[in-house]
C-alpha cells in the first residue's frame, strides 16, 4: 500500500505522505490516475492499473515509503509556531506535536462526523487520562487528551481497524497506538491544542 501511494505521488496524484492505510483518499487518487491514462474511473487497483503506474513512474526509496515526520509542516498556523502545541490540521488529517516551531512527531487523524463535529479554534489540555472510558458512547479512549468538554485527542481501535471509512463523536481520533502512548507521555495539561 505504501508503495502505491508513493507512486501515485510521484504521478501527481496523491498530496499525502505514504500511510499504508487504503481510504478514500488514496481511492479517489486511484481513480483520478485511472482517468489520466484512460482506464474507467474508479478506486479499484487492477493489473491495468499497477502496470499503468509502474510504467509512468520509479521504484520507491525508502525515504519515500516511510518519510521523516521530524520535518516541519510545509504551511504551519502561525498560532503553532511558539510554545508546546499539539497543531491539529483538518486539512492534511494530521496532528504534529511541536515545541517552539519545531516538530517532534506527526500522526494521521480523523475528526467528528458531520452531526458531531471537532471544534476548531484554540485551546488548552484540560486533563489526561490514560485508560479513558465514554459513558456517554460506552467506548474506551485510551490515551485521552482532553482539550474542549468532551472532546479529546486519544487512540481510536476503529480508526486503526477502518481507516478514514468511520469518524468519532467530535474526538480527534488517533489510529497509530504507539506514537499516541509516547505524545500521551509528553503532553502536559495546559499545553496549547490548535485545531484548523
Amino acid at each position: 500500500m505504501r508503495e502505491l501511494q508513493a507512486r501515485l505521488r510521484q504521478a501527481g496524484h496523491f498530496d499525502l505522505v505514504p500511510t499504508g492505510y487504503y481510504g478514500t483518499i488514496t481511492a479517489a487518487s486511484v481513480s483520478a490516475f485511472r482517468q489520466r491514462v484512460g482506464l474507467p474511473a474508479g478506486g479499484q487497483v487492477t493489473d491495468a492499473t499497477w502496470n499503468a503506474l509502474t510504467a509512468r513512474t520509479r521504484t520507491p526509496t525508502r525515504q519515500e515509503l516511510y518519510p521523516s515526520t521530524t520535518r516541519p509542516p510545509a504551511d504551519p498556523d502561525p498560532r503553532c509556531l511558539t510554545g508546546r502545541v499539539l497543531c491539529i490540521s483538518k486539512e492534511s488529517r494530521t496532528l504534529t506535536w511541536m515545541i517552539d516551531g519545531r516538530v517532534l512527531s506527526a500522526m494521521d487523524v480523523r475528526f467528528g462526523s458531520e452531526l458531531t463535529p471537532t471544534r476548531e479554534g484554540a485551546f488548552r489540555v484540560t486533563f489526561k487520562s490514560r485508560h479513558h472510558h465514554s459513558t456517554l458512547y460506552d467506548t474506551p479512549m485510551p490515551y485521552a487528551m482532553f482539550f474542549s468538554g468532551g472532546q479529546a485527542v486519544h487512540y481510536s481501535a476503529d480508526f486503526a481497524a477502518n481507516g478514514y471509512d468511520g469518524a468519532s463523536h467530535g474526538c480527534v481520533n488517533v489510529r497509530d497506538e504507539a506514537r499516541i502512548a509516547a505524545l500521551f507521555d509528553q503532553v502536559r495539561p495546559g499545553d496549547k491544542v490548535i485545531v484548523h
